[in-house]
């Protein structure tokens, strides 16, 4: 996906949930990186390393449990989320959804009180109401309960197996590096579709469509300059795992 002039010229102040991830830790870098750019604001439990002083990065800790409506991390343009566990690291189907579909909602909700209008969602290849799989059936309630929250545009990326480019995961994925070894190989011999996608490939879809949806909703509101086009954004925009590679 393309990004228009609009959207690089826009001044965006982001949040980001996740940010110990993966993923995660991709979107703060790619986003300090990105012109126009006025704050990253990534809460995390644990303090995070490994970044260059920036003075528009706020890496505050937070109990996640116990997170405040009135807190000021909710004052942000876009809300990029990229949490998540696993089955195996959750423990049981339980924990799973208190993460991966409860968080997630009570943060959007949040976010969403506080004023923000653009979300891009990290979700999952495969995610259905009907899919036999536990794990793409939360995914999938995780996307239709945000959408109901009425963001302005809400963002859904579903990438197929994640590939983590050669960095350390921060937690123990055992399942996902055999999977990786197998399939990396085999990759220009399998479907687009399938293919391992890169974490620095899916954090820049994610900020990609979020500065076109931030830039395309607020021309579309009068606040950008009169010679962009006020189109307004789609509410839902959903890219497939072969459309991260493209």
């Amino acid at each position: 996906m393309q990004i228009s002039q609009t959207a690089t010229n826009s001044q965006l102040r982001i949040l980001i949930l996740g940010g110990s991830g993966l993923v995660g830790q991709s979107l703060i870098r790619q986003a300090l990186a990105l012109p126009g750019v006025t704050q990253v604001c990534a809460p995390t439990r644990r303090a995070l390393t490994g970044f260059a002083a920036d003075a528009r990065l706020h890496i505050p800790i937070r109990d996640f449990n116990q997170l405040q409506a009135d807190d000021a991390i909710w004052q942000a343009d876009v809300l990029l989320c990229a949490l998540g566990t696993t089955m195996a690291l959750a423990g049981s189907q339980a924990a799973f959804y208190q993460t991966d579909h409860d968080l997630v909602l009570r943060c959007a909700a949040m976010a969403r009180a506080a004023g923000v209008n653009c979300m891009v969602y990290n979700s999952s290849l495969g995610a259905a109401l009907k899919a036999s799989s536990f794990y793409l059936r939360v995914k999938a309630e995780t996307e239709r309960d945000l959408a109901a929250l009425n963001f302005s545009t809400l963002g859904i990326v579903r990438p197929a197996l994640l590939d983590n480019e050669g960095q350390q995961r921060p937690d123990r994925r055992s399942g996902e590096a055999i999977a990786l070894r197998v399939l990396r190989p085999l990759r220009w011999l399998l479907p687009a579709r399938y293919r391992p996608v890169g974490i620095s490939v899916v954090a820049g879809a994610m900020l990609r469509l979020a500065q076109s949806a931030y830039a395309g909703n607020a021309a579309y509101a009068g606040k950008a300059e009169p010679a962009q086009q006020a189109t307004p954004m789609p509410k839902l925009l959903i890219l497939e795992s072969e459309q991260l590679q493209g």
